[in-house]
């Protein structure tokens, strides 16, 4: 009998674990480049919101210009999966109890890929979320076990 492969953990990537990364933000850079690392090794599924990626692309061209905005977006989308975000993520985002819209929005993009976790540095804010948070560290210690 032929076993079923096992599916890979699915991890929503929140903004600011990108940016940690991007911007060399310490003290999260190491841990956030980890779970990256977790991704680009295809040990886990990574992917980012949408909308998630122009305001990386915007903030990183403030900080550091317009080639290394453009390069690092290039080198996130060859390891994750974009979630589009739609009107019903939208609405379902409205409908949760997330305090804040956007991370309300990554949660509904959470749920519309089955994420197991959203990785984010401010967990507190995702208090009501339906879907698990969890630091870039205590993910990669929970996920970098074989």
């Amino acid at each position: 009998m032929r076993q079923r492969p096992v599916a890979r953990p699915r991890v929503l990537i929140d903004t600011n674990i990108v940016l940690d990364v991007a911007l060399a933000r310490q003290p999260w850079v190491e841990a956030g480049s980890e779970l990256l690392d977790l991704v680009s090794r295809q040990r886990i599924d990574g992917f980012v919101a949408a909308h998630a990626v122009t305001t990386v692309h915007y903030l990183i061209e403030r900080a550091r210009g317009r080639a290394v905005a453009r390069t690092a977006i290039a080198d996130l989308l060859t390891i994750v999966d974009v979630v589009p975000v739609g009107r019903a993520d939208f609405l379902r985002a409205l409908s949760t109890e997330t305090r804040d819209f956007e991370d309300a929005v990554h949660v509904a993009a959470a749920l519309s890929v089955g994420a197991h976790w959203i990785a984010t540095r401010d967990a507190r804010d995702y208090r009501n979320a339906p879907v698990p948070c969890r630091t870039a560290a205590e993910l990669v210690a929970l996920l970098a076990t074989p």
